[in-house]
């Protein structure tokens, strides 16, 4: 290589490490793969917010619903891989709708490059007023003495909370008829309206309406108890052995995108939810603030992947 090229080529790494370190020197787009008003949305646009704080540019949200979050992770893997536009991930998109969509157009594995977590939460497992149960224990019952008149709602195909009934059904030997909708806020409006029976639905979006009364509440979704409502079992308490389903909310990238800016963005994802009043503000609403690595997201993701699969598998599910 002559003296000419190889200063040419000095010159050109010299601008590309330049460019990393300014990053970003505009606007940040945030993809959310569900509705407005929802727990995936509302906890993607705190993160948002911190990273916009910690960054100095504006990182705003863009809403994308349907397909239980696919068509936003579709948008998210295709985009440039220059830091501009990322995906808010949640284990529906990344891990669900993979096993349900035979001709899906990502590979939640291949086409990302991990950011970080932001945030875990339960689902709580709801039923509108007019169900005559007060317990699990009742809604099982009632399930089996009526099987597939009862109904339930989710964000939608392959959404998180779609697979949290599944595997509802799968352990207590229930049969339920799903009706998806295109995002989490949807299908709590007409779980409080009556016209669907059941939902499981995060713990941050339901909890004005549990305290009011116009939905009841009887489990929560995790291995232990939710501190925001103390009095619900889990529903492995209440009969339901084996039963676990967590959300996650994540941060990701479009595979490819330089290694320099994904470290700025965990670093300054991290620097915002180490922040008290973030903290208390997540814990408040329901859901676990969650710092980490861009790998831990990723080894997160392939764990929860096949452990999703395998769910799906014995719910009998099939891809479409």
């Amino acid at each position: 290589m002559t003296g000419r090229a190889l200063c040419c080529l000095a010159l050109l790494c010299t601008a590309t490490a330049s460019a990393q370190t300014a990053y970003p020197v505009k606007p940040v787009r945030l993809i959310v793969g569900f509705a407005a008003g929802g727990a995936t949305d509302f906890l993607a646009r705190i993160a948002a917010q911190q990273l916009t704080q910690q960054l100095g540019q504006s990182v705003t949200v863009d809403n994308r619903p349907g397909a239980g979050g696919a068509i936003g992770a579709e948008l998210g893997a295709r985009a440039a891989p220059d830091g501009y536009t990322l995906t808010a991930g949640s284990s529906g998109a990344f891990s669900v709708t993979p096993h349900l969509v035979a001709k899906l157009s990502y590979d939640p594995i291949r086409d990302f490059a991990p950011v970080g977590m932001y945030s875990t939460f339960p689902y709580v497992v709801l039923v509108h007023p007019s169900i005559p149960v007060k317990s699990v224990k009742d809604l099982v019952a009632l399930a089996k003495a009526q099987p597939g008149k009862l109904n339930f709602g989710s964000a939608g195909n392959g959404s998180g909370n779609h697979l949290a009934v599944e595997q509802f059904m799968s352990l207590a030997a229930v049969r339920l008829i799903h009706i998806p909708f295109k995002g989490g806020a949807l299908a709590l409006t007409s779980l409080m309206s009556g016209e669907i029976d059941i939902a499981f639905d995060p713990m941050i979006t339901t909890m004005q309406q549990i305290n009011s009364g116009r939905i009841r509440a009887l489990a929560v979704s995790t291995q232990k108890r939710a501190p925001q409502l103390p009095h619900l079992p889990t529903l492995i308490e209440a009969g339901v052995k084996g039963y676990d389903a967590t959300n996650w909310g994540g941060i990701l990238a479009p595979a490819g995108t330089p290694r320099a800016i994904i470290e700025r963005l965990n670093t300054a994802l991290n620097q915002g939810l180490a922040r008290a009043e973030v903290r208390e503000r997540m814990i408040s609403l329901g859901a676990e603030p969650v710092t980490g690595t861009p790998e831990e997201l990723g080894e997160l993701v392939k764990r929860e992947l096949a452990r999703n699969g395998k769910i799906i598998q014995n719910a009998g599910l099939r891809a479409e």
